[in-house]
């Protein structure tokens, strides 16, 4: 299936806002979001990364489809030495990024606030050491399963920025999903699956918190999956 010409306009879904913000978080949105939003390059030119960052990072870290931020930003304050860069376009979500930064004072984090596959196409070659793909919308109908983000078209470019041995971590509390994803991911030449046993995907790592989202999915008895794939060879 053929992704859509260069600088073509992507179809997005979903809301783009939620609840109203309150004047504390329109501030935030209005003064603290300008300094952290990236601005993507022209159509075919990759980010400078450089210049993103006030000093060059020991690695790069990916979330796609942050949520409310609280992993994004756990991540962040245990790896001060590492850059992160985090795509989310329900801006209800950025806020609430944007208020974990603020309150703990980190400075690693860069934002794009839109849709991630623009990001994706930005991002140099072999720049990202890990990515994340946390409860990402499952679509469950089977009209909407092309709206899902896990797809060829967005695998081909998460391996063309993944370094050789990178992680990519994804999670989904819909079986669905976790079908979907791995019939993906276990075709894909560019990507191995990190599990020798059902523990490798029932139990999160300890350097892998949860989100509200999913503790919402396990107290409504929904069961978690956690599954961690590694970038092959850069010539695969």
């Amino acid at each position: 299936m053929a992704g859509p010409p260069e600088g073509a306009r992507l179809q997005l879904y979903g809301r783009r806002r939620g609840r109203r913000l309150r004047i504390g978080q329109q501030k935030l949105l209005e003064e603290l979001l300008p300094k952290l939003r990236i601005a993507l390059p022209a159509a075919g030119e990759r980010l400078d990364l450089a210049a993103l960052f006030p000093r060059a990072p020991a690695d790069l870290w990916l979330e796609i489809g942050f949520g409310g931020g609280e992993h994004l930003a756990w991540q962040a304050a245990r790896h001060p030495e590492f850059a992160f860069i985090g795509a989310e376009f329900f801006l209800n979500g950025v806020v609430s990024l944007l208020g974990h930064l603020a309150r703990e004072g980190l400075g690693n984090v860069r934002i794009h606030p839109d849709d991630a596959r623009r990001l994706l196409k930005a991002l140099p070659d072999l720049s990202v050491g890990r990515a994340f793909l946390l409860f990402p919308d499952p679509w469950p109908k089977a009209r909407h399963a092309r709206r899902r983000f896990v797809s060829p078209e967005n695998l081909t470019e998460l391996a063309r920025i993944l370094k050789p041995g990178a992680e990519l971590r994804i999670a989904s509390d819909d079986p669905g999903y976790v079908a979907w994803t791995l019939e993906h991911l276990t075709r894909s030449l560019q990507f191995e699956w990190l599990a020798h046993g059902p523990s490798d995907w029932r139990t999160r790592p300890e350097d892998w918190p949860p989100t509200r989202y999913e503790e919402k999915a396990v107290r409504a008895g929904r069961k978690p999956v956690y599954l961690r794939f590694r970038r092959r060879a850069a010539e695969n």
